[in-house]
């Protein structure tokens, strides 16, 4: 027994020597996988950036609906380029589509009539109110010849013919003169068409039902979002049957609002935007004399910049991450480099890089 537990002795001792010998023995460091950016210029200063479309203003295309609905059909890719005024994506427009076909409807009837009123007479109208008259004339002269038999036979006997007979032969031509002045004055009114005033009432009627026409069309079309200009899609955010408002589409993982799509500018070249700290400001060289070069994080390359223009507007810095809650202590003044598509690397926009901004 005692044999055993010294040989166990023996051998814990020798493996804490061999243990402790092999932590003793320096591993070489890994080389790291990048080199760090380092400051090309002796006075230079760092500023971060970020990538983005070539734009004369602004950053990228954000475009928005100008009305609410479910996506029903998206008719671009992430990556494709489109021309100003190609459709991007359509919301669902059947309940828009049916009230423009109803005012379309409306304002056509509206014009129907109204090209009635102005139409008058017709011809088949006047004809009948001729034909009226006619009858009327008819009557009175089968009315006068009547009073007139009566009263020669009255003239000649009076006994012959009552005098009640010869005051209803005498009213019938009264009533049957009073017809035919009716009748004439039908076929004048009839000859004369639509009055004035029920044509302006009706044009007017007509020119409202179509200007809501024209309105309903104009909303039906912004049911289709189309580009506002020559560009490539960047991103689109909802997919089809997504909701989607004038305040864009909801993300799900930032439970935000996010524009429907983002468009870049189908330039060869890429913008920087460098956001340079407030007390940096003062050592800017002046813009004939910025040399400025971009450092890619993860990466060895390094790219030249071109000095495009500064926003002259010192701002808080919450503009890399898009919360309100980035060190809004902070203020910085926007500056803006232009770069071409390094050979070996592809740079996206939205990516986030080093820049190092000297004279």
């Amino acid at each position: 027994m005692r044999k055993l537990i010294f040989v166990l002795s023996f051998v814990g001792l020798v493996a804490g020597t061999v243990v402790a010998y092999v932590s003793a023995i320096e591993q070489p460091a890994l080389p790291p996988a990048f080199t760090p950016p380092t400051n090309p210029y002796p006075n230079g200063i760092y500023a971060e950036g970020i990538v983005e479309s070539d734009q004369p203003s602004g950053e990228n295309i954000n475009v928005y609906p100008e009305v609410l609905g479910t996506v029903k059909q998206i008719l671009v890719a992430e990556g494709q380029e489109v021309k100003a005024g190609a459709p991007l994506l359509l919301l669902d427009d059947s309940i828009q589509s049916a009230t423009v076909e109803q005012l379309k409807s409306q304002s056509e009837a509206a014009l129907t009539l109204l090209n009635e009123l102005k139409a008058q007479p017709r011809q088949e109208t006047l004809d009948v109110n001729e034909a009226q008259v006619v009858a009327a004339q008819a009557t009175l002269k089968t009315a006068q010849d009547e009073l007139d038999k009566q009263q020669a036979a009255y003239d000649l006997n009076p006994k012959s013919i009552s005098k009640d007979a010869l005051d209803t032969a005498a009213n019938v031509v009264l009533t049957a003169k009073t017809n035919l002045e009716v009748a004439r004055k039908q076929r004048d009114l009839t000859k004369a068409g639509a009055w004035v005033y029920d044509i302006n009432n009706q044009e007017r009627t007509y020119n409202a039902l179509f200007k809501s026409y024209l309105s309903a069309s104009a909303l039906l079309a912004k049911y289709t979002l189309r580009a506002p200009r020559d560009g490539i899609v960047l991103t689109i955010n909802p997919t089809v049957g997504s909701f989607v408002s004038t305040q864009g589409a909801y993300d799900t993982y930032t439970q935000g609002m996010d524009p429907v799509i983002v468009l870049g500018s189908p330039h060869a070249h890429l913008n920087v935007r460098c956001y340079v700290d407030e007390i940096l400001v003062p050592r800017l060289p002046p813009p004939a004399k910025i040399k400025a070069q971009m450092s890619v994080r993860g990466s060895n390359v390094k790219v030249p910049l071109v000095y495009v223009r500064v926003q002259p507007n010192i701002s808080t810095k919450i503009e890399l991450s898009d919360q309100r809650l980035e060190r809004v202590d902070v203020r910085v003044l926007p500056v803006i480099f232009r770069l071409q598509q390094p050979k070996d690397l592809i740079v996206y926009p939205g990516q986030l890089v080093d820049i190092f901004i000297g004279e």
